[in-house]
């Protein structure tokens, strides 16, 4: 087992990208390359790094990897926002889906004081 597919936080990360495939699945054509395209890319970079970070030999990189996934999540809350006001998904997805988005923020900030907290140990 590769050390990222012990943390619930990366398990928690790809759910997600699944989710967010899912939503944006609906989205007009011509987003294609647009918002469909960025808000997918930014969700696949949360996990990605967590799992790019987690296999790094310092607490110090994992830290740097950790931080680009924190902020794909205020990326992707931000793009969701637009998505919103463009009617391409409604409040109830909307909200939904921001508030898992910002659990996984906040599991990524406790990993992150975690690995401080043992850095300084």
């Amino acid at each position: 087992m590769r050390p990222h597919e012990n943390l619930d936080v990366w398990k928690r990360a790809v759910d997600f990208t699944v989710k967010i495939y899912k939503c944006t699945e609906d989205f007009p054509k011509d987003e294609r390359f647009g918002l469909t395209s960025q808000i997918r890319r930014a969700s696949v970079s949360i996990s990605a790094n967590i799992a790019e970070g987690a296999a790094r030999k310092s607490s110090k990189e994992f830290l740097n990897f950790l931080s680009i996934a924190q902020g794909s999540t205020s990326e992707i809350s931000t793009e969701l926002l637009i998505a919103f006001r463009l009617g391409f998904i409604t409040e109830a997805v909307y909200l939904a889906v921001s508030n898992e988005l910002d659990e996984i923020g906040r599991m990524i900030t406790g990993l992150c004081n975690h690995l401080k907290t043992r850095m300084h140990a």
